[in-house]
């Protein structure tokens, strides 16, 4: 990766259909092993390389380790596969600050696939008061946005924001996007629009979350 000068390094980075990386890790610059993940993105290769140098040091197998990451398919609600209707892929993840969003861009970003769909549920006004520039960047990523109402969480809105405010400043920017307060009025847009081969991702800490299973019904 980027510091080569570090004890353990990956190498020869590809990304697989499903955007799970195969790579070769180098100890001082001396191959050392190869492994593939069954998880998506490039941040989870760096996490896997901490992880092999951490497993090194306490004398765990590189089989073992191999094994390991074959068989983990990741956490819940970090791009966690739904399921699937009409050849569309339904996809849910947790993140709700922008750095967050754009690792997880990235790593649908890696998929192959026809068009991204996101459904972004902010969580908090406050964040969403404080970061709006940083999520309308973070969500340039996807082909197509979709947002939700705020979800409030232990908030009440003295902020005078809402997700009208991120809609306007992704227009500004030049990103059409759609704004639906509805979870239901979200299905029917969405089973209109996206076309077999498409992905969709509900996004965020809230109740957005609902939207997936209410799709596959």
């Amino acid at each position: 990766m980027e510091n080569s000068d570090a004890d353990f390094v990956s190498k020869n980075i590809k990304f697989d259909k499903n955007g799970f990386a195969s790579f070769d890790i180098y100890k001082n610059k001396v191959f050392f092993e190869s492994f593939k993940l069954s998880i998506a993105g490039m941040h989870n290769v760096l996490n896997a390389t901490a992880c092999i140098a951490l497993c090194h040091q306490y004398g765990i197998p590189n089989e073992a380790i191999k094994e390991a990451f074959l068989s983990f398919t990741g956490a819940n609600r970090r791009l966690e596969y739904k399921g699937s209707f009409n050849d569309i892929s339904v996809f849910d993840d947790y993140a709700h600050h922008p750095t967050e969003i754009k690792a997880t861009a990235d790593s649908i970003n890696r998929k192959v696939f026809n068009e991204s769909w996101v459904v972004f549920q902010p969580h908090t006004y406050s964040r969403l008061k404080n970061l709006l520039d940083d999520f309308a960047d973070s969500l340039l990523g996807f082909d197509h946005i979709i947002l939700a109402d705020v979800y409030a969480a232990r908030e009440k809105n003295v902020f005078g924001i809402s997700s009208k405010d991120l809609a306007d400043k992704l227009n500004s920017l030049g990103k059409p996007v759609q704004y639906i307060s509805s979870f239901e009025e979200i299905v029917k847009f969405l089973k209109k629009n996206v076309k077999p081969n498409d992905i969709i991702l509900t996004l965020g800490a809230g109740t957005v979350t609902d939207i997936g299973p209410m799709l596959l019904k």
